[in-house]
């Protein structure tokens, strides 16, 4: 029989008080950085028309992503650091699980988008505009939502349908996944076979898609008569290929290898990354490494 609990206990960082008001600062800080960061690159991309392309659509949406990922886990997060407030009901949990895989997902097949313009931007620059159409671009959009929809329901639907007795102590800051499972006093095979199962296939298919398109890239830039055209066309990969690294390396580590339910501490300390530090980091990889947004900013802020 299933126990209904009303709420659970997110054990968060097992530190001293200082360091609990020190990680209250912190993420408190890094969230307003992601908020203010990613809304000034919407607007950039929105007021300047030179930037109204495919690459820009889709970046335009990660930054909105990013936004909605972040404000799923830092907000109550910092609250528990600053405040104490460690519980969380049932329901609330059930839904911050739901939101965080809904979102988390729908970004890793973002990347895979946006890979798959850069490599129709650079291998098939003839077709760049027929290819990657609007209706393309926002279907590829609907599509990264629908694929978020079917894992969040999956991972939410199996881990909620355990038992949860005895104590109710989830040890990490948030609802992850892995951390939800580990609470239940339930046999959690078939769980953990689940979320390698679809958690691995999303994250390989979408990293497969990434790599493939960064293949052919590299090996038509390296073909490239000259320099000049190699540098330009570089350029404008180079900021999505340190996304990529950040947020496919983490979570590969943590939801698409045997025994991620294993190591907690490991778990909480990489799930910042792709929780909180790359949505704030996102906006200035994107600005600082993009001529065409580093150009339209110094337009913005001479009007």
């Amino acid at each position: 029989n299933h126990t209904r609990i009303s709420e659970f206990i997110l054990v968060g960082f097992r530190s001293p008080s200082g360091s609990q008001l020190f990680l209250s600062v912190l993420f408190s800080t890094m969230y307003l950085v992601t908020v203010v960061g990613n809304i000034c690159m919407i607007l950039i991309i929105r007021t300047d028309s030179n930037l109204h392309t495919p690459m820009y659509f889709f970046l335009e949406n990660l930054s909105t992503l990013d936004i909605c990922y972040s404000s799923v886990i830092t907000p109550r997060a910092t609250l528990a650091f600053s405040l104490g407030r460690r519980n969380i009901s049932y329901n609330s949990c059930a839904s911050q699980m739901f939101f965080f895989s809904l979102f988390g997902t729908t970004e890793a097949f973002f990347l895979a988008a946006m890979a798959y313009d850069r490599f129709t931007a650079i291998c098939n620059p003839l077709l760049y505009q027929v290819i990657m159409s609007k209706r393309l671009c926002v279907l590829m959009v609907m599509g990264s939502y629908l694929s978020g929809c079917i894992n969040c329901t999956i991972q939410t639907g199996f881990t909620f349908s355990l038992s949860f007795c005895g104590s109710k102590e989830i040890n990490h800051f948030f609802c992850d996944v892995a951390a939800v499972i580990q609470a239940s006093c339930s046999d959690t095979f078939v769980n953990e076979l689940v979320m390698l199962v679809v958690c691995g296939s999303i994250i390989v298919g979408t990293a497969l898609v990434v790599f493939i398109s960064y293949g052919y890239i590299i090996i038509t830039i390296i073909r490239m008569p000259s320099a000049e055209s190699r540098h330009r066309a570089f350029s404008t990969c180079s900021s999505h290929t340190m996304t990529i690294c950040l947020f496919f390396g983490t979570a590969f580590f943590t939801y698409a290898q045997p025994g991620a339910t294993s190591s907690p501490s490991k778990s909480k300390t990489i799930s910042i990354f792709y929780t909180i530090v790359i949505p704030m980091l996102n906006p200035f990889i994107y600005t600082l490494r993009n001529k065409e947004v580093k150009g339209s900013l110094k337009k913005q802020l001479k009007r």
